[in-house]
């Protein structure tokens, strides 16, 4: 594992393999741990796998008001240092707004974009009130009970009730987090812009993998993205909630090998 300096704080990554440059970027309350078993799986197709720990997450330190463009900033930082000038870019959730807000602020730097359980709609007034009660409750009773009750709920019912160690080990490292990276990350979703636009206008390829089980993301909002793009690849998996890469596993890494490979071929015509 090795870092940068980005605003006068730690971000943590982890590059491995030779070959086309994959970004890989976690979701809220994970880190780049999250991405273990993909990345042995591209490094076995001779690509270069890059992990970054988004601010407060993970080995990276917090950077207090933190927006979702200063992530995405962050992880163009590290690419800079590793010399990488254009990559496949997948982003989880909300490593995904981050994807998107890199989408716009740097188009040249992609080769492909990946939505994984992720969308480029804004919150609605709803979701931002219930973001805002999550700091709260945070504020009140510390992040562990949060983080208790968030992961379970990202995986269907059956996976969940299946498979109570990984649940156990992904709450376990949140719980490890501060409150503080945990509260920034809320509220730099809050505060996120819409980037449809950037969806609609990005002329990379586009991935999409779409969970019908997923109770994170509205399905209208799963279904209206997927028409933005001009290319793009487009998958929505039965008995997936939020959390593809475990709950379909194999499935959900030939996919991504898959863009991976379309989007060098692309790149090359």
């Amino acid at each position: 594992m090795k870092s940068i300096t980005f605003q006068n704080k730690k971000i943590a990554y982890q590059s491995e393999g030779k070959g086309v440059p994959v970004v890989l970027l976690h979701g809220f309350c994970e880190d780049r741990t999250l991405w273990d078993e993909f990345s042995t799986s591209l490094l076995e197709e001779s690509f270069r796998v890059i992990r970054i720990d988004l601010p407060g997450f993970g080995k990276s330190e917090v950077i207090a008001g933190a927006t979702i463009e200063q992530m995405a900033e962050a992880v163009r930082a590290v690419l800079k240092t590793l010399g990488q000038e254009q990559v496949v870019l997948i982003g989880h959730s909300m490593g995904g707004y981050v994807s998107l807000a890199f989408a716009r602020l740097f188009p040249e730097a992609l080769m492909g974009l990946g939505l994984f359980h992720s969308h480029p709609y804004p919150d609605s007034r709803e979701k931002k009130e219930a973001r805002r009660k999550s700091v709260e409750f945070i504020q009140r009773q510390g992040h562990v009970l949060f983080v208790k009750q968030l992961i379970p709920a990202l995986f269907t019912p059956n996976f969940a009730k299946s498979n109570t160690f990984l649940l156990e080990k992904l709450i376990f490292r949140a719980a490890r987090y501060k409150s503080s990276g945990i509260i920034a990350a809320l509220e730099a979703m809050i505060g996120r812009q819409d980037e449809s636009a950037t969806l609609a206008e990005v002329e990379a390829p586009v991935l999409f993998i779409i969970g019908k089980e997923d109770q994170a993301i509205p399905a209208g909002q799963s279904m209206e993205q997927i028409h933005l793009p001009a290319v793009s690849s487009i998958h929505i998996l039965d008995n997936v909630a939020h959390m593809g890469m475990f709950e379909a596993k194999r499935k959900t890494e030939q996919i991504v090998r898959q863009f991976i490979a379309f989007c060098e071929s692309k790149a090359q015509s």
